[in-house]
């Protein structure tokens, strides 16, 4: 179990340092849980009571329409964080489904926990305020992607930004992600 908390403190020593004494307190605020492939962590309506650290495994982030067609809104592995952030910081509801694409292990960081780190360490509070800030430059760059580029554009760019990802990844998922059907995708890369 210590190596794993020790993938949470790489990870965020590649943004602040850490004291072992603060470490030791950060990772007294955080839960470890397992799921297996095609367990849901949270769906649709449900209460959101972490954000989510990856030590393994892979998980799809997806909106269900009216139609039960669903948009995949990203994917999370190794080394990322993912939860429906509105639903997670104004004790909502999920707008959306988060679902295991292989066996995941993740550590888990309640609302709670989440102020009380970042009211204590200052420097934990700087790592989550850069960690949002990329993800919002990361969203703005796929809305962009969708206005601007065709799919097949959509897909290079994928592949350039996370090789490994698409590697794992089914061509049905990849093609929901990228807007296409999944023929349209076979038809422009084959």
């Amino acid at each position: 179990m210590e190596d794993k908390y020790n993938l949470l403190k790489e990870h965020i020593e590649k943004v602040v340092p850490l004291t072992d004494e603060e470490f030791a307190f950060l990772r007294e605020c955080f839960i470890h849980k397992q799921y297996k492939k095609s367990e849901c962590i949270f769906k649709e309506g449900e209460d959101v009571k972490y954000i989510y650290f990856v030590l393994s495994g892979l998980m799809k982030f997806y909106y269900t329409d009216k139609n039960i067609k669903q948009h995949i809104v990203s994917f999370a592995m190794e080394d990322w964080w993912e939860t429906d952030v509105s639903a997670f910081y104004t004790r909502g509801y999920a707008s959306f489904t988060l679902e295991c694409l292989e066996d995941t292990e993740l550590l888990c960081l309640s609302l709670e926990n989440f102020e009380m780190l970042c009211n204590h360490l200052q420097k934990i509070e700087r790592f989550f305020l850069r960690k949002s800030i990329a993800g919002h430059i990361g969203s703005q760059q796929r809305i962009l992607s969708f206005l601007t580029l065709g799919a097949k554009e959509r897909y290079e760019q994928l592949i350039a930004r996370n090789p490994a990802l698409v590697q794992r990844i089914p061509k049905l998922l990849l093609a929901s992600y990228l807007g296409v059907s999944r023929e349209t995708l076979s038809r422009l890369f084959s």
